[in-house]
């Protein structure tokens, strides 16, 4: 008479490991994407701030910016952002459309925050 002992065999221990490596190695690429997107999404937010902070300013000093292209530098939670304007005349002689682009430290040309808006004309 044979007794059969309880327990796993090596080749089911390595089954269950290879299964659990592979799951582990699932779960740390996804943390990984996940981690990288979520500083892409920071960029990006305060790359809007920075196009909506200089939005703001044109309105707040009431600028009547003449057409083409300006840029300039702002910063943003301790960096520097690249912005550029394209302002552009409209129908209606009293109103100027600006199209901001922000670039990060890291884009190059690739502009991270986009935003139109438009500036009135100051009455004097």
């Amino acid at each position: 008479m044979t007794r059969r002992v309880g327990g796993f065999t090596l080749l089911e221990t390595l089954v269950a490991l290879a299964i659990l490596a592979i799951a582990l190695t699932a779960a740390f690429r996804a943390m990984g994407v996940t981690a990288q997107s979520s500083a892409e999404l920071r960029e990006r937010l305060l790359g809007d701030w920075v196009a909506e902070n200089r939005l703001a300013e044109l309105r707040a000093t009431q600028a009547w910016p003449n057409p083409g292209v300006s840029e300039g530098s702002a910063e943003q939670a301790g960096r520097s952002y690249r912005w550029r304007e394209e302002v552009k005349n409209t129908a209606n002689p009293l109103f100027r459309r600006v199209d901001l682009s922000v670039f990060g430290p890291e884009s190059g040309d690739h502009a991270i925050a986009r935003l139109s808006g438009y500036v009135a004309k100051p009455l004097r």
